[in-house]
């Protein structure tokens, strides 16, 4: 009898700390396994026998933050042949023209996808039958990481080559899709090479298998695919290391403001979004903003899920450096709400109300996508009216998009 009181208090006691952990939410989010982690914990037994050229940069990283360089190096079943390197090059840091190079560690040749062709040629890819592609997407289509994904990809096609990709999550989420889509005279540009709005919501894995079929792209791909993410998880709900993207996104924060705030910034526009500081993409200004009239114009269009206020800052590169610029600090309040979108097409159209003769809108035409929405925020149509101009488009593009989707909720 007693044995049994003893069993009974012990399930209680059991049953009474699991519901305590699970209010704590210690259960609420499992452990994503990205696609390296998945391969490194079978020991790259996929890639025995293949010449692989590797496509990656610093933040292909395991869950315990060692390289996929490393890794592969220390397994005898990967035979490495070449490397392969986006825009800020292997190890993330330049911010210019990225130039062929050699690993010192490995005298491996690291080719560039930033420089004149921005795709590996004929001659890098001698020897090489299986591409494998890890970098981390930050979900915004100027980010030049899925353009190099494409070409990648276009150039298996074409040499008969595997294409293998690692699948990572998307940072700033896999629900939202907004923004809208490019014009067809700013198709395969690298700051946008298929048609897709602002947010497309996709991980760089589900983006693959779109190109690839959608858009026609027809090589042998596979994607090695994430074990327990779901598409509405924050980012630290991952638990996965955050390794800083490129060198001006250092952190969540700035990932999510990215869409919107670097819609000002294109190389002739005329307006800084803080590289050259701290916070990049958290503050933006120029020299001859207003901050506060700035500030109290874009703060009373009460965009949901952030909170405006003046600021003040000089930029030690990049745009406006040494000299000191005036305008917005944007502040997170609640993600979930953040109309982010929202949020970049009201700046813009603040800026050319407030100063119509200074501020440089149509220079951001590539960033925005649409010169139909550039000519709208030009003639001071209110921003709903606008966004309403192509719903139509976003929808279609949701609809195409949903067929590729890999994770449910």
């Amino acid at each position: 009898m007693k044995r049994g009181i003893i069993l009974i208090g012990l399930l209680a006691a059991l049953l009474l700390s699991s519901c305590s952990l699970l209010k704590r939410g210690a259960f609420s989010s499992p452990e994503v396994s990205t696609g390296l982690d998945i391969l490194v914990r079978d020991d790259f037994i996929a890639l025995r026998g293949k010449q692989i050229g590797l496509i990656a940069n610093h933040s292909a990283v395991d869950r315990q933050g060692k390289s996929i360089l490393d890794l592969m190096l220390a397994s005898p079943n990967v035979t490495l042949k070449a490397l392969f390197a986006p825009e800020h090059g292997f190890g993330g840091s330049a911010d210019e023209v990225v130039k062929n190079s050699t690993d010192e560690k490995t005298g491996l040749a690291i080719y560039s996808l930033y420089d004149d062709t921005k795709r590996p040629t004929a001659d890098e890819l001698k020897g090489i039958d299986c591409l494998i592609f890890d970098i981390q997407d930050i979900g915004a289509r100027f980010y030049t990481y899925t353009s190099s994904l494409a070409m990648c990809m276009e150039e298996a096609a074409v040499h008969n080559i595997e294409f293998i990709v690692l699948d990572r999550p998307n940072p700033i989420g896999g629900l939202r899709v907004d923004g809208p889509i490019q014009d067809p005279d700013l198709y395969k540009k690298f700051t946008g090479y298929f048609p897709m709005p602002i947010i497309h919501g996709m991980t760089i894995g589900e983006l693959a298998g779109m190109y690839n079929e959608y858009y026609g792209i027809q090589c042998q791909l596979t994607v090695i695919e994430m074990e327990g993410w779901r598409r509405e998880m924050p980012f630290e709900e991952t638990r996965l290391p955050w390794i800083n993207p490129s060198p001006n996104i250092r952190n969540v924060t700035q990932a999510i403001l990215y869409p919107a705030t670097a819609l000002v910034e294109a190389w002739d526009s005329n307006v800084s979004v803080g590289r050259g500081t701290e916070t990049p993409f958290e503050i933006l200004g120029a020299p001859w903003i207003n901050a506060e009239q700035f500030a109290g114009e874009l703060a009373a269009r009460a965009i949901p899920g952030v909170s405006i206020a003046p600021a003040h800052f000089t930029p030690d590169s990049a745009k406006f450096k040494d000299e000191e610029c005036h305008g917005v600090k944007v502040t997170i309040t609640n993600r979930s709400e953040f109309d982010t979108i929202g949020l970049g097409l009201n700046i813009l159209s603040v800026l050319t109300k407030m100063y119509p003769d200074t501020f440089k809108l149509e220079p951001n035409h590539g960033l925005v996508g649409s010169m139909d929405v550039i000519k709208r925020i030009r003639s001071g149509e209110p921003v709903p009216e606008i966004r309403n101009s192509y719903a139509k488009e976003l929808g279609e593009f949701i609809r195409n998009r949903n067929r590729f989707i890999l994770y449910r909720l």
